[in-house]
């Protein structure tokens, strides 16, 4: 689980839509992005407002708020009852002479006119909640004991919730939606197969195990709905629904499915501040936010404008699902390459960089940035100030990195946000970051450059992925050598990767024989020590024959060897990778092995962009594929004679083959029609077919019989 590829280009792309749409940062190129927020921000800002008051009993607060942004959705009565009910109780759980008259006048006025039409069952709740004049609050065993439990007002702001979100077309971000969709996935998988996530502590606080009620059609009709079956499954399997769960779903929805998949996606629960934390980790590890260790203004919170009635019509609320990969706004940088001139060497001033201890012993000059470092201590260190002022970000490059805002214009938050701000700042990205110890690394301790301070850490491990990203292979093992001279002895594979990037840049450029030197001195010798690498050295070889083709940009992903070296220097350096990291390699390699279970493509892959996170060019050689296979590194010892009994999914992706060589090509009709009868899930029907010659009556009578 841990080793499986990622696209972090398109995870960049998410995270930075992410934190644009929940308006938690700065870009200093495009500041009225912060004084002006979406108005899908402003309509989830404003459920949330609801649903705090909801739950804190403030029900005129969030008729009031209904009243002025979205009074279409008052006209329906069953919500109406609801409120009013809720309301008649709170005045009467405050207690006093004055508010139990209102709450006598709430029952004449609105709640007992309401309960004639409200739905069929509403008049007799209506004489049911007058009990609560008779007994009180504390009452357990009262029979009215779960009208006075504050449990239904979470639930009504829950419900209030989820009918709002699909009222104004407030859907959350893509990328939100897609970590709920990869936890519960996450967590299905593991528990069938009886196996121990390796991120179990996360995904149990981040997934919230309740939902919030679903949004129920207003109509009561019972007849058989006019959805595909098709349709229907594929909302219960992917959310977790019963089959009249999905079909209540897609009859809210008017048959919408994608409108139904996103409704019941967002009934799930996140741990909001926990998510923003880890949103904030990753912004910072790939420099897309600047550290900001310093303290920041507090921005002012965004107000509603009362008087503003577009939010009114959910006709004018979209949700935008346009995140197609490279596209961004104006004010947006680009997060995988800086932007420079010309070599690296004149692109930052020796004088504006600011904040780098640097620890001088020796002093020589670099004669040939490609020339092979040498292996003199007093040289590898010499050469660092050199090498780190010339390669690492200057003042310039932090400008273009936008800030971290907050949640600030959230109630919610603010105290804890206000809070943390006057705190120690570093606490933020305590998890990205461990105290750097000196005495863990005894052959360390002799360091060119003074790494202790948190912010000059993350500039050079920002340095070290620009050069990777761009190319530079030899300047990025030049630059290692100087500051951890003992790097390569443990990630040969990533020298390896490295040096064929080099090779690749020769034999475009034309220097052949610059382009075998490094074959001979490096490829060749690190093949000889580990018989694993000897094909792709054979295959980095073959671009001598294609001098012409562009094999540095289609055969190796410069951007994900970037990420990988950026991680493994990171660890050397005492900085841990983000935990987002680790969730989405977890995931999206669960997510893969339990669609290869249920035997079918995802339909909501597309949607939610988990496809493009898959989406990751396999180099010549890759870490993957040096360490031991996934069903290694994450069964814990559990049995795989679950996976081992199961059909086998032909290499083409084809129809799923049976472990004899006779071939079972089962009835999309049938198979759902074995899921419908026995309730089982898909991969489950797939198997009883294949027994039955794929004959679901045949199935179906053996199972009764």
């Amino acid at each position: 689980m841990d080793s499986a590829p990622v696209n972090w280009e398109t995870l960049d792309t998410l995270v930075i839509d992410f934190a644009k749409s929940e308006n938690l940062i700065e870009d200093s190129s495009h500041v009225q992005s912060s004084s002006s927020p979406s108005s899908s921000y402003q309509l989830r800002l404003l459920i949330r407002q609801i649903r705090r008051s909801l739950e804190s009993g403030s029900i005129d607060a969030a008729v009031d708020l209904l009243h002025f942004h979205a009074p279409s959705i008052l006209n329906d009565h069953r919500i109406l009852f609801r409120l009013h009910k809720q309301k008649f109780i709170e005045l009467l759980r405050k207690g006093t002479v004055e508010d139990r008259d209102s709450a006598v006048d709430c029952l004449r006025t609105a709640l007992a006119p309401c309960a004639l039409d409200a739905y069929p069952e509403a008049y007799e709740e209506f004489k049911h909640v007058l009990l609560a004049f008779i007994y009180d609050k504390d009452d357990a065993t009262s029979p009215v004991a779960n009208e006075w439990s504050e449990k239904r007002r979470f639930d009504l702001a829950g419900f209030m919730s989820s009918m709002l979100r699909a009222h104004l077309h407030a859907y959350d971000p893509i990328f939100s939606m897609a970590l709920r969709y990869l936890i519960s996935i996450h967590r299905a998988y593991c528990l069938r197969q009886g196996i121990t996530s390796p991120i179990s502590d996360l995904t149990e606080r981040l997934l919230l195990e309740e939902r919030d009620p679903p949004a129920t059609p207003q109509d009561t009709l019972y007849e058989v709905p006019p959805f595909d079956e098709v349709d229907i499954q594929a909302l219960a399997h992917a959310v977790e629904l019963t089959r009249q769960g999905a079909i209540d779903s897609l009859r809210f929805a008017k048959g919408d499915l994608v409108m139904a998949f996103q409704n019941e996606l967002c009934r799930m629960r996140l741990d909001v501040p926990l998510v923003d934390q880890l949103v904030h980790e990753y912004c910072v590890y790939r420099g897309i936010v600047d550290p900001a260790f310093e303290k920041q203004p507090i921005p002012e919170p965004v107000k509603f404008n009362q008087h503003d009635r577009r939010y009114c019509s959910s006709t004018d609320c979209s949700v935008e699902l346009d995140c197609i990969a490279g596209k961004h706004s104006d004010g947006e940088t680009s997060v995988t390459n800086f932007h420079t001139d010309g070599s690296p060497e004149n692109n930052v001033d020796v004088t504006s960089m600011q904040g780098i201890d640097i620890e001088v012993r020796h002093t020589s000059e670099i004669t040939n940035s490609h020339e092979d470092c040498s292996t003199s201590e007093s040289q590898l260190l010499g050469n660092s100030s050199v090498l780190l002022r010339s390669r690492l970000p200057g003042a310039g490059e932090r400008s273009k990195r936008k800030r971290w805002r907050g949640r600030y214009d959230d109630n919610s938050y603010m105290a804890d946000a206000c809070l943390e701000e006057n705190d120690k700042q570093e606490h933020s990205i305590s998890t990205v970051i461990s105290t750097f110890s000196m005495e863990k690394q005894g052959s360390e301790k002799h360091f060119a450059l003074d790494v202790s301070n948190v912010e000059d850490k993350f500039e050079i491990l920002l340095g070290m992925k620009e050069l990777a990203s761009k190319g530079l292979a030899a300047e990025a093992v030049e630059e290692v050598n100087a500051i951890v001279p003992n790097f390569f002895a443990q990630n040969s594979v990533l020298l390896f990767q490295l040096k064929q990037v080099e090779f690749l840049k020769l034999v475009r450029s034309g220097d052949y024989n610059s382009a075998l030197r490094v074959a001979c001195s490096h490829l060749g010798p690190l093949a000889a020590n580990d018989p694993g690498l000897l094909k792709p050295l054979k295959e980095t070889l073959l671009a001598l024959l294609r001098p012409n083709e562009d094999a540095l940009g289609t055969a190796l992903p410069l951007n994900a060897l970037a990420a990988s070296f950026q991680v493994a220097v990171g660890r050397r350096l005492g900085v841990e990778e983000p935990q987002l990291m680790k969730i989405m390699r977890a995931t999206l390699y669960t997510h893969n092995e339990w669609f290869k279970l249920q035997m079918c493509k995802d339909r909501f892959e597309g949607l939610l962009r988990i496809d493009s996170l898959k989406e990751v060019n396999t180099p010549f050689i890759s870490p993957v594929s040096m360490s031991k296979s996934h069903g290694d590194s994450c069964t814990n010892g559990s049995s795989q004679a679950t996976v081992s009994s199961v059909t086998r999914m032909s290499e083409d992706g084809g129809s799923p083959a049976q472990e004899s060589s006779r071939d079972i090509i089962c009835d999309e009709g049938a198979i759902l029609k074995v899921m419908e009868f026995l309730a089982l899930p898909r991969a489950d029907a797939i198997h009883l077919l294949a027994q039955y010659n794929g004959n679901a009556e045949t199935v179906i009578q053996q199972i009764f019989t």
